[in-house]
């Protein structure tokens, strides 16, 4: 288990003297909807224009409510996940799910979609003329001083020495790109995020306007679960709102999210080896609680 907190912009868990890189999973799509908000910010993208991809807007891809499939869904993605073998092209992807058609009629329904988040980061390269990797770099690692932290590109790059290198898992199967870096980073870069260190007041507000999506979650800590541009981002109890990313994949979860109260900001980012997204969450809210209580 890796462990990194912040309290008000301060790390209070010193990173390790060698810290692992370990994979971000999905928490890479809250640093995807960063840059594709810092582009708006540049005035080289816009939330609600229509897009060339589909008759979507760049926000409903954000908040998947965009109408799209997720390739989750094939019973052969996860078959050929298990069996260690190459991602299939995206055209091939594609074509199995049908991943052009639309399920619903954007901004009418919710649907988590990975599908949706290849085309941010197409739509991020495009805007950017940089390639994924470079254009966050440029656009939000940079500027946050976040320095360790890249793209998966081959199945070496997940064979660390604190992961399970039995695994073998291509990070091609992760078709919006799979960042990873250390958890300290992780903490580092949304707590930059949501201060404000990275977008204006108005496009933060919108990246944490959320779509309420039920009520209680049983076993993990969600009152009010809902998601924002990017986040998961939901009420949890004593009246508490945290914002962030939970993200599994083969071998590993990990959970970033952080919480206001009053003046102050805490912000944990967790990753384990056990496939327990509810234990990660658990952990990371009762670390938040924690270093909250103390500034009280």
């Amino acid at each position: 288990m890796l462990i990194s907190t912040l309290i008000d912009g301060r790390l209070i868990t010193p990173p390790l003297q060698d810290e692992p890189l370990v994979p971000w999973w999905s928490f890479t799509k809250t640093v995807l909807a960063a840059t594709a908000l810092t582009l708006v910010r540049d005035g080289r993208l816009d939330l609600d224009a229509s897009l060339p991809e589909g008759d979507f807007t760049l926000r409903q891809l954000l908040r998947h409510e965009a109408g799209l499939a997720d390739y989750g869904e094939l019973p052969e993605y996860h078959a050929a996940v298990a069996n260690h073998e190459s991602a299939w092209p995206v055209g091939e992807m594609m074509e199995r799910l049908d991943g052009h058609r639309l399920r619903y009629s954007p901004g009418t329904g919710w649907h988590y979609s990975n599908v949706g988040f290849m085309l941010v980061a197409q739509i991020i390269e495009r805007a950017a003329d940089l390639s994924l990797a470079d254009a966050l770099k440029q656009q939000v690692l940079r500027p946050l001083d976040i320095s360790t932290v890249r793209l998966a590109t081959e199945r070496a790059d997940l064979n660390g020495k604190y992961l399970d290198r039995s695994l073998s898992y291509d990070p091609g199967w992760v078709y919006h790109g799979l960042l990873i870096g250390p958890v300290s980073q992780a903490a580092w870069l949304l707590d930059g995020v949501l201060a404000g260190d990275l977008l204006p007041d108005n496009l933060l507000r919108e990246m944490q306007t959320t779509r309420v999506l039920g009520g209680p979650m049983t076993g993990r800590p969600w009152l009010a679960p809902g998601y924002a541009l990017g986040m998961m981002r939901g009420g949890i109890e004593d009246d508490l709102m945290l914002a962030g990313h939970t993200g599994l994949g083969p071998g590993s979860v990990i959970a970033v999210y952080r919480c206001s109260v009053g003046n102050s900001a805490a912000c944990c980012a967790v990753h384990s080896i056990r496939a327990d997204e509810a234990g990660v969450e658990k952990l990371v809210v009762q670390e938040i609680r924690a270093v909250l209580a103390v500034t009280r």
